[in-house]
């Protein structure tokens, strides 16, 4: 049985009902929140400790796990007092705003020995379980190119919230906070980026970080990518399309949980669309989103094999980001890794 404490009671919330529905691998000790009716607002049966104080959770020799659930100003200190403490480390995106901050973090894991798993729960569903068994029975061939939609709708009742739409309390706009899960899905499906060229702007909402971009990802196999997003749109959905050698992908219009969304698979040769379909029907069963996320974490703390979302994947992903900032400010190409040598290895806030 592996132990959690959540930090936080607003995305705590549904991290709290996944693992509820995983009572056999991890209890919930307790959530930590400032606001104690909060708390209590997603109790519903369970009998955790509602504490307000983070240091005592840290303190609790119980609790395996911190699951941090803060807004992204207090992902970088609370994960390295939870690694501090001999706590294995869950964080929602993003794991950090600098790669000189993940790589302190890297450091601090390696010395301590515990994991990091950062959140990326859109990975989980039939779809995508669908998607990588045609990849690994090898009916899809090459990534050519790809197309990502980010196009959700906030208002102003979204940036009520004090930190939001700030580059001190949000730490970036809608490429951080709103396109950073297709962009895991991105090199999930595809591999690593080798470049990127980016435009951004604030064209919806009087915020100070941006709302609008458009991306072009080099991948390092060669395909190409484009991600379109804006926080403008009538409704959230999320588009993805990834043309292969032998089929193109397309999925619906999900915006939360794209690997639940139904999918279609349409082989370039009409020949092989048989093959496809039949490898469609014996793709195994996962469970999605965050109950697959957190099934992944509990094969990995017990020494299973494990598809859980790694350090590096976070890495990765802060990664693009300063890279995103950076082609769009100096209007260049920018080539993946960041170096420390890098303008902005330190942070991207301007």
């Amino acid at each position: 049985m592996i132990n959690i404490a959540i930090l936080g009671a607003g995305i705590g919330r549904e991290h709290l009902a996944a693992l509820q529905t995983l009572n056999e691998a991890f209890r919930v000790v307790a959530v930590v929140d400032q606001d104690l009716e909060r708390i209590e607002s997603i109790r519903g049966t369970s009998d955790f400790k509602a504490l307000t104080d983070i240091a005592s959770a840290l303190a609790d020799p119980q609790i395996d796990v911190i699951d941090i659930c803060l807004p992204p100003h207090l992902h970088v200190p609370s994960t390295l007092d939870a690694l501090t403490a001999g706590k294995h480390v869950i964080c929602e995106k993003p794991l950090a705003t600098s790669v000189a901050d993940v790589d302190r973090i890297a450091a601090l894991a390696r010395k301590v020995e515990r994991k990091i798993f950062p959140v990326f729960q859109y990975r989980w569903g039939p779809s995508f379980a669908q998607l990588r068994h045609l990849q690994s029975a090898g009916l899809t061939g090459a990534v050519q190119v790809m197309s990502l939609e980010t196009h959700w709708s906030r208002g102003a009742e979204y940036y009520s919230v004090p930190w939001r739409g700030t580059w001190d309390g949000e730490r970036g706009g809608a490429v951080l906070g709103h396109a950073i899960h297709n962009h895991d899905l991105m090199t999930h499906i595809g591999g690593k980026v080798a470049a990127v060229t980016a435009t951004i702007t604030t064209r919806v909402n009087p915020i100070e970080t941006e709302d609008c971009a458009a991306i072009t990802f080099e991948l390092e196999a060669g395909a190409l990518v484009t991600s379109n997003i804006t926080l403008g749109a009538a409704t959230d959905e999320t588009r993805l399309r990834v043309v292969f050698e032998h089929l193109t992908a397309t999925s619906g219009t999900e915006p939360y949980a794209p690997g639940v969304d139904l999918w279609t698979f349409k082989a370039r040769d009409p020949s092989r669309q048989a093959r496809i379909d039949r490898a469609l029907e014996q793709t195994p069963p996962e469970p999605a989103g965050f109950q697959g996320f957190f099934t992944e974490i509990g094969k990995a703390l017990n020494g299973k094999v494990s598809t859980a979302v790694t350090l590096a994947d976070g890495a990765a992903s802060v990664e693009l980001v300063t890279a995103v900032y950076h082609a769009a400010r100096t209007g260049t190409r920018v080539r993946l890794p960041i170096r420390p040598d890098h303008p902005l290895y330190e942070g991207w806030q301007p």
